[in-house]
């Protein structure tokens, strides 16, 4: 071996010593659920806005995402539960116009904005595992310029930001991010 590549290989066996020892970890791999926890309930998220739906789809949601990523039990009844995931919507707005038709000055697209803060507590020790606030989330969506073929689209866009919410929650509790 060369005194060079001895050199490399040292610094690269030092650099892989001192790695795991600065905090460095894989993305997606924290263990924020205490190994006791195996059910968690979720029950409805509470509603701070006018759009009445979006607390029952983000709920939906989020159990419908923990059931296909985790094998954690879900129930609604926070006393049969080990973990509680509490939340509340806390604005729901529509942006209209986000962008025009340069010739018409009609609008042509729209956003919705939802913004949220939920709670996961460990029932048997009353410990906040994960807590987010002001958690926001956007979703544009298209309007059609042509009356004749109008199409709503604001409620597919409440749908997926609801998906997307709940994907973001779930991760956020499984991964610390």
């Amino acid at each position: 071996m060369t005194r060079i590549s001895r050199f490399s290989a040292v610094l690269l066996f030092a650099g892989a010593l001192v790695a795991p020892a600065c905090g460095y970890h894989v993305g997606g791999q924290a263990d924020l659920i205490p190994k006791n926890i195996k059910t968690i309930a979720v029950p409805a998220f509470s509603n701070g806005s006018v759009r009445i739906q979006i607390a029952g789809l983000l709920s939906g949601d989020i159990v419908r995402e923990f059931h296909s990523r985790t094998k954690y039990i879900i129930v609604t009844d926070p006393s049969q539960a080990d973990a509680v995931l509490k939340g509340s919507v806390v604005n729901f707005a529509t942006l209209g116009g986000t962008t025009t038709d340069p010739v018409t000055g009609r609008a042509t697209s729209s956003q919705v904005i939802l913004t949220l803060q939920f709670t996961l507590t460990d029932t048997h020790t009353s410990k906040v595992l994960v807590t987010r606030t002001g958690y926001e989330f956007r979703e544009r969506y298209e309007i059609s310029t042509n009356l004749t073929s109008y199409f709503d689209e604001s409620d597919t866009a409440l749908k997926r930001v609801s998906r997307d919410a709940a994907r973001s929650v779930v991760t956020a509790i499984l991964e610390a991010f």
